[in-house]
Order: structure tokens, then C-alpha cells, then sequence
């Protein structure tokens, strides 16, 4: 019988917690936040949400649970074999209803994608809805009706929830919170403290559609594009990477807010590593590029809430390329990128013209509330 391959020496514990511990500290020495009032740009996923975090919430809420900055909490309880992950989101997208889906589908979505980047398969959710005075039953029905379906696509419960409303003119109609918890599928340490020189970053297909799609349902531009949301629950594709790669699958992450530059900036910063991309290799829709040249965006900075980046050990690369091509959510996979141990904490992007340039977090907020 053929022996499974052998993972490289990447959990060692006492490596990890130093890293984690190294990153603490710059957070405090770093991320003075100099803002006196909260903008849009702290809502943007970027930069100025990154401050916001280590400046204001990471001091006060230090743990090492937290700390790692993973999109969600994994532990143990005290029964045998107990390993969990929990995670929580809020959900502000206007329009209510998109190209592609709708707030109550997105609110799905995007918490159990949140549990399944830590390994995890999603069980219960919890649902807390703020409705503003006067918002239309059938609106909150239709939105309803479509988090059911999302739920039950994805394999989870809606266990339990809240509901407020507020007077006319305070909420913009609906806003929805939800919390996640799951069961840990994989068996190893997993996360964006764990990645290595030499690694490779995935990701499972075009980057960039659902931030443009809300953008051109939300400003009515007069350009001519047929871009949705790819909104989806990506749970099975995980389940199928994990198979694939065991644990040489490393870090798990999904570029939601702040898109691909933001997340692998997070991780870069999280393992104290570099990353380098290939954008020639970076999948992106015609119709997203051209509306991004129009509108002077960058598809590396724009929300997505269907893709994962997903760095995996170099031997083990192309198998997790494959397994991404089977599925359903992974046809347009591609290998964007590899892990490089310096400069620490830098993301670079070489250009299809030959060149070499820094890709930073977001700057500012080119577009406001998009989940």
C-alpha cells in the first residue's frame, strides 16, 4: 500500500505562537489610530478597517483565540474529539437585491464560507434581523424565504435568532446579523499563521464579480455588462481540498471586503512572509476587467463572496488545482502566486508588462456596503 505523503514540518507550536506573538506586538507599536470619528472607509475591509480592528477592538479584546485573525475561532470543549469553530457577521449590502442574490441569501453565505475557511463544517446558525419601520412584509418574506433556501442549500439549521425594529429612516430598510458554529473537519493546524516559504496560493475562479455587480445595480452606470454576484456556500469545495491536499493545506481564506490584495496582505502579515502573484494568471471576467478600467478600480481590491485563496505546500499544489477544476465552484481555478520568505508582510504583483509592483490592502472605500 502506498504511504501517504509526508507534510512538511509547518505546525510546530512553538513557531506559530511566536509569530502570533510577534505580530501583537507590532499591532501595538503600529497601529495608532489617529481617526476621531468613524467614515465609510472603516467599513470598507482595507486598510482603514485593519487599523480600525488592531487600534480599537484587537487591544481590548486580546486573547489568543482572537488573536490569530483567522475568519473564525476554532477550539476544543471538554468532551473527547470536540473541536468547533464559531465565526459572526453583520450584512448592510445595498441594494437589499442584487444581480445574482439578496441580502438574507449573502447573510447565509457568507457565515458558513467564514466557518468552512477554518476547516470547518457549517451545523447552526443563529439570524438576527434590525427592520426599520415601514419596510415592506413581502420584501422581508421574499429575503426570508431565499435564507431558507440558502441555508438549506448549504446544510445548516437556523437555530435561533432576534428581531428589532427601529423608527423610519434609521436602518435603510433591513440589516441582518448572523453567527455560525461548525464542527472541524480538518484534523491539523490550519490558518494564516501557518504558511511557509514555498507554498502556493490558489484560487478557485474569477475575482472581482460580486462587488461589481453590486456596484452597477446600486449606481444604474451606463455601462454595458453582464456581471452577477457570485455568491455560494463553499463548504464542498473545501471538503474537496481537504481530501486533496491533507494537511498540506495550509491557510484558508476568503476575499470578501478588500478582495484579493487585502486577504493575502492579511496573510502575508499573519505568517511574516512575502507572496508574489502572477497577474497574467489571476482569473478575471472581460466584463469585470472592462468595468473595472472604466470606473479606475483595481479587480484585486474588489469584494467577492464565491471565492477562497487557498496556500497550499508546492508538492501538493497541482492535486488541489485538480480537485478545485472537478467541482462546480472551482471550473476556472488557477495557481496565482507562491509564498517567498521575504520582504515579511509584503505583497507583490507582477505586472503582464514585466514589472514589478507592491500590492497594498484597500485604500479608502470605492465602494461602500457590498455585504
Amino acid at each position: 500500500m502506498d504511504q501517504p505523503d509526508t507534510p512538511r514540518s509547518t505546525t510546530n507550536i512553538d513557531e506559530v505562537l511566536g509569530k502570533i506573538e510577534r505580530v501583537r506586538q507590532a499591532r501595538r507599536h503600529k497601529f495608532y489610530l489617529r481617526d476621531e470619528r468613524i467614515t465609510l472607509s472603516h467599513g470598507s475591509g482595507g486598510k482603514a478597517t485593519h487599523n480600525l480592528i488592531e487600534g480599537v477592538f484587537a487591544p481590548a479584546f486580546a486573547n489568543p483565540l482572537l488573536d490569530r485573525m483567522d475568519d473564525a475561532a476554532t477550539f476544543t470543549v471538554d468532551e473527547p474529539g470536540a473541536a468547533l469553530a464559531f465565526t459572526t457577521d453583520t450584512y448592510v449590502v445595498s441594494p437589499l437585491f442584487f444581480p445574482g442574490g439578496d441580502i438574507g441569501q449573502l447573510a447565509v453565505h457568507g457565515t458558513v464560507n467564514d466557518l468552512a475557511m477554518a476547516g470547518a463544517r457549517p451545523l447552526y446558525l443563529s439570524a438576527g434581523f434590525i427592520l426599520e419601520e415601514g419596510f415592506p412584509i413581502a420584501d422581508l418574506r421574499r429575503i426570508v424565504d431565499s435564507m431558507a433556501a440558502a441555508a438549506s442549500e448549504a446544510g445548516v439549521t437556523i437555530v435561533t435568532g432576534d428581531t428589532k425594529v427601529v423608527q423610519r429612516g434609521k436602518a435603510d430598510g433591513l440589516f441582518i446579523n448572523t453567527a455560525g458554529i461548525g464542527v472541524q473537519r480538518a484534523t491539523w493546524a490550519l490558518g494564516q499563521a501557518h504558511v511557509v516559504p514555498g507554498d502556493k496560493v490558489l484560487v478557485n475562479g474569477t475575482v472581482g464579480d460580486h462587488g461589481i455587480a453590486i456596484m452597477l445595480a446600486r449606481e444604474a452606470l451606463e455601462i454595458e455588462a453582464d456581471v452577477v454576484s457570485d455568491t455560494a456556500p463553499l463548504y464542498s469545495l473545501v471538503a474537496d481540498l481537504l481530501a486533496a491536499a491533507g494537511p498540506h493545506l495550509h491557510c484558508l481564506k476568503d476575499p470578501t471586503r478588500g478582495g484579493v490584495a487585502t486577504a493575502l496582505n492579511e496573510i502575508a502579515l499573519g505568517s511574516e512572509v512575502s507572496i508574489a502573484l502572477d497577474e497574467h494568471a489571476i482569473p478575471v471576467r472581460p466584463d469585470v476587467r472592462g468595468a473595472c478600467e472604466i470606473l479606475g478600480l483595481d479587480p484585486l481590491t474588489i469584494a467577492n463572496e464565491g471565492k477562497l485563496l487557498a496556500v497550499v505546500a508546492a508538492e501538493r499544489a497541482e492535486a488541489a488545482l485538480q480537485a478545485m477544476r472537478a467541482h462546480p465552484l472551482g471550473q476556472a481555478a488557477a495557481i496565482i502566486g507562491e509564498v517567498r520568505a521575504e520582504p515579511a508582510a509584503m505583497v507583490f504583483l507582477r505586472t503582464d508588462i514585466g514589472g514589478t509592483r507592491v500590492l497594498d490592502m484597500l485604500v479608502g472605500d470605492p465602494l461602500p456596503r457590498i455585504c
